[in-house]
Formats: C-alpha cells, structure tokens, sequence
C-alpha cells in the first residue's frame, strides 16, 4: 500500500477525525463530495489550498479502511 502521508490525526483538529495535512478539511468531506457527484476539480476550485494527491490519498484511506475487518464484541 502506498504511504498516506497527506493524512494526518490530531486530536485537536476536528475532533482527531483523519484530516488532509493537518487541514481542518477531514476525509469524510472530500469523499462525500465524490460521492455527491464532484469531480476532482471542483473539489480543488472549492478548496484551493489542496492538491490533486490529497484527493487520492484520502480515496485510498477510504478503501483501506472499508477493508478493515470489524469483530462484534462477545456478548455476555
């Protein structure tokens, strides 16, 4: 897998949801933005400071964490 170093954690930036550079614009807006339709370049004429890899970066993460496998807690 290819690093996702464009993606970043911090608990004091929207919550330590994973954002794109430290940016206070999360992972969760630019792939609701493809999903509503966006295309890449209107993502970056909406938000001009990002770059074409933040959007791949954050479509990757996406798909690596659908992958992840949640396991349900034993009930008791």
């Amino acid at each position: 897998m290819e690093s996702l170093n464009r993606i970043t954690f911090d608990s004091k930036i929207m919550g330590g949801k994973p954002c794109i550079r430290g940016l206070r614009v999360t992972v969760g807006t630019i792939v609701g933005l493809i999903a509503s339709g966006h295309s890449k370049e209107d993502i970056l004429r909406l938000y001009p400071y990002l770059e074409p890899e933040d959007i791949d970066q954050s479509l990757s993460y996406a798909a690596w964490r659908v992958e992840e496998i949640d396991l349900p807690l034993a009930m008791q």
